[in-house]
């Protein structure tokens, strides 16, 4: 994988000498310790007063000059209809993308469909642009300092140029312990620096810094009836399966592709709609499946999680005749990688169900480098258990956190009474949902499914999209999200809500579409998340960990945490039936995650103002 970095300023007067900028683009790499050194890319531009570094000789920084005019281009990502839009062969994305620029200006963004982040700077005027995709695939973080601005792929860039300790206040600390592991679109927690919004333009020039959607997602009627709409959803699915399997053929045209397949009916259906573009090939499709070491032991149903993925892989695997890899994890390596995952976002995350991408992830360069992923289609097809059920509706928080109890419990009084977790959550939701546009025909439940389906899509999808990306990141592999496609999401978006849950159904219009593509014990399994390890090991061993922590009076943990709280919560079984947040994170996710606070506070020298 590869990053990027740079500085900018609109006066060139204020630049540094080009040694001394080299050395600070160099600085700002060093911390992306994933990335190889030997392809360090500078470029440097002091009459535009920016610099831009690249880390694959693939995405070098591109330069076009046209007359007077100069543009610069870094970025990271793929396009999946650059065939479709361009009709010179042998263009390199850059170099497409930055003609497009300077030929159409932003209009030419609204274009695009795929997963980036771009920087494009105009010399002539004197203006730095960045941007990012649709989703919010790819992070891209800002900030001023001095007399600079600076932009990066990775926060732990920009924390390089500091020459003091970073700082978090309420706001951030709101984000960590009554948002977290999500977090507002545009927060980056630490206090000055900010991530750049999905499907935004972030402009900077002598005028000030200005952030402009450059696409949005719209609601219109839906005319279609439910078989036309059945049809056209699956050439959509089928479409954005075919363009990111020709961007793989252009980008790495001896790369190796797998299907990551956990016998759900998401990861089944890119499965199979990926095995057909296997039919000329002498090799079947590779497919790959996780698990954890001793779960058909210890594994526990619950509404959230109510089945094992073996027997449904196992089923698919033989359906598909496909070469499959079963991947395990031991529970060891869950609380050894929690350290580790912090540093590749640097920020805690998703505890072990973040961890456990990792690790996998890992394992999966060994078999492939590309892989595609059923991630999404719940966020899309309306899958979670908070889009079922009216009562859901009614609530004044994100579905995925029913409530803040579970986490208001551990937190000591005076720290309580200044973040005001209530107040901030409660604003954050209603800023949110006033946002959304609904259709003036449409009733209060259509309304209320069309809001919580938008609030899934830009917040909670993001959190996960942004797990996939630290984790492939990290490892060197690359991750296809079919159902991320912006033209399948815009489509499906308003579709009504008695067509995704046709006669009752959870994603009945996603079931409809393939029927002919999966055996029926696969289409009609019910939901079962991203596996977690559920060996009682686990928890011991987290209940140990966080222990030793909190008895070490040097924690950062004791300016947060009610010591006696916490330990009445460590010494009694723990819940895995009612999450905290989403679906998976639990009582032993918990413990997890205070662990990670704990490491993210000292590793980053953090200064907590309170």
């Amino acid at each position: 994988m590869y990053g990027f970095t740079g500085l900018f300023c609109y006066t060139a007067e204020s630049l540094p000498e080009q040694s001394i900028g080299l050395n600070l683009l160099e600085r700002m790499s060093r911390p992306l310790c994933h990335l190889p050194k030997d392809n360090f890319i500078p470029l440097y531009t002091p009459s535009f007063g920016g610099s831009v570094i690249c880390h694959l000789n693939e995405s070098a920084p591109f330069t076009i000059q046209r007359g007077d005019r100069a543009c610069h281009i870094l970025m990271e990502g793929s396009i999946f209809n650059q065939k479709d839009l361009c009709s010179t062969p042998n263009l390199s994305l850059p170099e497409f993308i930055l003609n497009g620029f300077m030929e159409y200006g932003i209009d030419f963004m609204k274009k695009l469909n795929g997963n980036y982040s771009i920087a494009i700077c105009d010399e002539k005027h004197e203006t730095l642009y960045l941007f990012r995709d649709c989703f919010g695939s790819r992070p891209l973080f800002y900030m001023q300092y001095e007399n600079y601005f600076y932009f990066a792929t990775e926060l732990k860039s920009l924390l390089s140029i500091r020459k003091e300790p970073p700082t978090i206040s309420r706001k951030g600390l709101n984000e960590i312990f009554a948002m977290g592991p999500a977090r507002t679109p545009g927060q980056a927690i630490f206090d000055d620096i900010h991530e750049v919004k999905a499907a935004c333009c972030l402009s900077v020039n002598r005028y000030g810094i200005c952030s402009t959607p450059y696409w949005t997602l719209r609601c219109r009627p839906h005319y279609e009836t439910y078989q036309e709409t059945i049809l056209h959803t699956k050439d959509l699915l089928e479409h954005a399966i075919a363009s990111q399997c020709d961007t793989d053929s252009m980008e790495s045209p001896d790369g190796r592709t797998c299907a990551l397949l956990s016998g759900g009916v998401d990861s089944s259906i890119v499965s199979a709609i990926l095995q057909s573009h296997h039919t000329d090939s002498d090799t079947p499709l590779t497919t790959v499946s996780f698990d954890f070491a001793q779960n058909e032991k210890y594994f526990k149903s619950s509404a959230f999680q109510p089945s094992q993925d073996r027997p449904y892989v196992d089923a698919m695997v033989r359906f598909l005749q496909s070469k499959h890899h079963y991947l395990e994890c031991g529970f060891q390596t869950l609380a050894d990688l929690l350290s580790e995952s912090v540093h590749n976002h640097d920020l805690p995350c998703m505890a072990d169900i973040d961890t456990s991408l990792l690790y996998f992830s890992g394992k999966v360069t060994d078999i492939a480098n590309v892989a595609y992923t059923g991630e999404c289609a719940d966020e899309v097809f309306g899958g979670y258990p908070w889009m079922h059920g009216d009562d859901s509706l009614l609530t004044q928080n994100f579905p995925w956190v029913k409530t803040l109890a579970p986490r208001k419990a551990l937190l000591n009084k005076d720290f309580l009474e200044f973040l005001n977790m209530d107040d901030y959550v409660t604003q954050a939701y209603q800023k949110a949902i006033s946002k959304i546009p609904v259709l003036p025909e449409e009733s209060t439940l259509d309304a209320g499914k069309r809001r919580y389906g938008y609030l899934n899509l830009y917040w909670f999808m993001q959190t996960l999209l942004n797990r996939m990306d630290r984790s492939c990141r990290a490892t060197g592999l690359v991750a296809r999200v079919p159902f991320a496609d912006r033209d399948l999401i815009e489509y499906v978006y308003n579709v009504p809500w008695a067509m995704k849950a046709h006669n009752g159904l959870v994603k009945s219009l996603l079931r409809q579409t393939a029927e002919e593509l999966l055996p029926p014990q696969i289409l009609m399994r019910p939901k079962s998340p991203f596996p977690k390890t559920y060996h009682p090991y686990y928890e011991k061993l987290l209940v140990k960990m966080l222990s030793e922590v909190i008895r070490d009076s040097a924690s950062p943990l004791h300016l947060f945490m009610d010591a006696d709280q916490v330990q009445t919560f460590l010494n009694a079984p723990k819940d895995y039936g009612a999450p905290w947040y989403g679906q998976l994170m639990c009582g032993p996710q918990m413990i997890a995650y205070l662990l990670q606070i704990d490491t993210w506070i000292k590793d980053y020298q953090i200064r907590v103002l309170t």
